[in-house]
């Protein structure tokens, strides 16, 4: 999976902040193959994410603490964009 999240103005740090740490607490989870952060300008960051399979995807969005952490993510997003070229922050598999 690969998408952009458009933040809004000025909460592209913070959005950046909770994805990145949702990428560090799936480190130890051995169905997420990649889970890439990276950001396009001040406030558009991009998610690209490997898994073993869709069901492995849809239970980690249920693991302890991932509802809290979309929880405080939703109010930071505008909408979700289109394709663009961006640069790695980083993640798993960086």
């Amino acid at each position: 999976m690969h998408g952009c999240f458009k933040a809004q103005p000025g909460k592209g740090d913070e959005l950046a902040e909770i994805l990145l740490a949702a990428a560090d607490g799936l480190r130890a989870d051995e169905s997420c193959l990649l889970y890439v952060v990276s950001r396009e300008g001040e406030d558009a960051i991009w998610v690209t994410e490997v898994w073993t399979d869709r069901e492995a995807h849809d239970a980690s969005l249920q693991a302890p603490g991932v509802p809290e952490m979309i929880a405080r993510a939703r109010p930071l997003i505008a909408r979700m964009d289109g394709r663009a070229e961006f640069s790695v922050l980083g993640g798993k598999g960086v």
